[in-house]
């Protein structure tokens, strides 16, 4: 939707005269500028109500009608029901007042005052618009205010502040600045997901840094509304498939997208990917195939804890949903990781007994936006226990595919082995890597990680490089996760069999005779 759609958007509801909109933004100076327009085209004033400064008119006319009591949220409310003027009233940040979770002293009053005055706007030539960047709607007032987002800016508003930027930077150090068609379109699509004002920054930014336009510098300032988010973590690529072990045929499922969010995939008519679900023992390597992933396709990764999504006021869970994926869908094309989904879901089947519902509204919400989604936002989800899980989510659609990672094959295991003992500086082909995997079967990846670690403690106490003997002991004395919760692991793959697609290849048996290794296919 353009500023031109906005704006007339608007014009209907005020020419229908629909009582109380509430516009969710944080930008004062892009909406009204908008009902401005609004206010201009039905020969309307606009007047705008602050905390600070009581009301007071906000299109150009040096009026002051009102005085200062009103200031005061009642005195104002009262104002507003007295005039006889045909205007806009823009109350900005008035949401604490609507609060019914942490309601102020006058909370009812203010209530009850709204509700009467909505019925008389009604048969008025007034309108009342709450600005705010949070959405509060006490239950009293559901059926009179209308909800308006506009808390992010179309690709032609983030034109327009590119523009200004270009033209101020012009004026003030007299150096032109000359963008080409693909640059300019390069640098709206980094900015898209930032806010008019946060553009503005960044373009201002990347000028006085390098003289020009600097596509990673204005996608680093997403990162920052990431962090201040405190709902979702940004994670740097810096692993990639290479660095992990087995999962051929995952890999191969992977490799076949590695292009999927690019212009050609579009051309040639495919969609881009929903998402992925790994279920695995624990240990297996999900988490390092989310991070790979993202770095192997060049996309930013967000962790999503849904443990931080619930609060404890009513209303407030769902309305971080709604934002964290808002925020998602703002720096796509993206990769959202939701690592061990089931603890995040723990409570949903049991949630109408324990909490009004919440689990069960917020997970539903967001099983609604995977089906509906149209941004490009891969979800990667990672589960350890298949039996929490709501049968909804398992769903088709919901995932484009839901892979098994199994405790590694042999070869895997060998694989593993050569990875880690690289990773830390040592050669892999002076380690007996055919013994090291044999004696590992019914490890994970992250045990016979440990393992090495546990030995690389051995040999540094007694100052002497690792060797083969280190490694062998500390696998004999540790107990595998498969052995410990061997009814669970056997459950999982039981369900894995007709539920999901394997990551690995087939298993092979191996044989040591004196010389080696020999294969034999199962």
């Amino acid at each position: 939707m353009n500023p031109t759609d906005r704006a007339e958007e608007l014009n209907i509801l005020v020419r229908a005269r629909y009582p109380i909109l509430y516009i969710l933004s944080w930008e004062e100076r892009r909406i009204e500028k908008i009902l401005g327009t609004v206010a201009e085209d039905r020969r309307k004033k606009l007047y705008g109500w602050t905390i600070t400064d009581g009301l007071t008119r906000l299109d150009g006319y040096d009026v002051t009608p009102f005085d200062s009591a009103t200031r005061s949220p009642i005195r104002a409310l009262e104002a507003i029901a007295s005039s006889n003027e045909s205007a806009l009233f823009v109350l900005k940040d008035f949401h604490p007042y609507l609060d019914d979770q942490q309601p102020v002293a006058e909370h009812p009053v203010i209530v009850r005052k709204l509700r009467d005055l909505a019925t008389q706007l009604k048969n008025s030539r007034k309108s009342l618009i709450i600005l705010s960047p949070l959405l509060r709607v006490p239950p009293e007032l559901e059926k009179d205010i209308t909800v308006l987002d506009y808390a992010l800016p179309t690709e032609e508003e983030l034109r327009e502040s590119l523009t200004r930027v270009l033209r101020s930077a012009n004026e003030i150090s007299g150096k032109k600045v000359n963008l080409d068609d693909e640059t300019r379109e390069k640098v709206l699509h980094a900015a898209q997901g930032l806010t008019c004002t946060e553009a503005e920054n960044v373009f201002a930014k990347s000028l006085v840094m390098t003289g020009g336009l600097d596509v990673p510098i204005i996608i680093a300032e997403k990162k920052q509304i990431i962090r201040r988010s405190q709902l979702l973590e940004y994670f740097p690529a810096e692993e990639d498939l290479s660095k992990v072990g087995g999962m051929a045929l995952l890999k191969e499922w992977l490799a076949k997208r590695n292009l999927a969010f690019s212009e050609r995939a579009r051309k040639f008519g495919l969609p881009e990917p929903k998402g992925l679900l790994l279920l695995g023992v624990q240990g297996a390597g999900k988490s390092l195939v989310a991070k790979a992933v993202a770095s192997e396709w060049k996309l930013p990764l967000l962790r999503l804890d849904l443990g931080r999504m619930f609060s404890q006021f009513v209303g407030s869970s769902e309305q971080n949903m709604r934002t964290v994926l808002r925020l998602a869908e703002s720096v796509s094309p993206t990769v959202l990781w939701l690592d061990e989904l089931e603890k995040g879901l723990a409570g949903v089947a049991s949630s109408h007994l324990s909490d009004a519902g919440t689990a069960a509204r917020v997970f539903g919400s967001f099983l609604t936006w995977m089906q509906e989604k149209t941004d490009p936002v891969f979800v990667l989800a990672t589960a350890n226990d298949i039996s929490i899980l709501p049968p909804e989510a398992l769903r088709k659609g919901r995932f484009d595919e839901i892979f098994f990672i199994d405790l590694p094959t042999l070869e895997e295991r060998r694989e593993i082995f050569a990875i880690h003992l690289a990773k830390r500086g040592r050669e892999a082909l002076n380690f007996d890597l055919n013994r090291l995997a044999l004696e590992s079967g019914g490890f994970s990846g992250a045990e016979i990680e440990q393992a090495i670690i546990s030995a690389l403690y051995d040999a540094f106490e007694t100052n002497r490089d690792l060797n083969n003997e280190d490694l062998l002991r500390n696998l004999s004395a540790t107990m595998p996760l498969s052995q410990t919760m061997e009814r669970q692991v056997s459950a999982l793959r039981s369900w894995a069999q007709t539920h999901a697609r394997p990551a690995s290849r087939p298993e092979v048996a191996y044989a040591m005779p004196e010389l080696g290794l020999r294969r034999m296919e199962l």
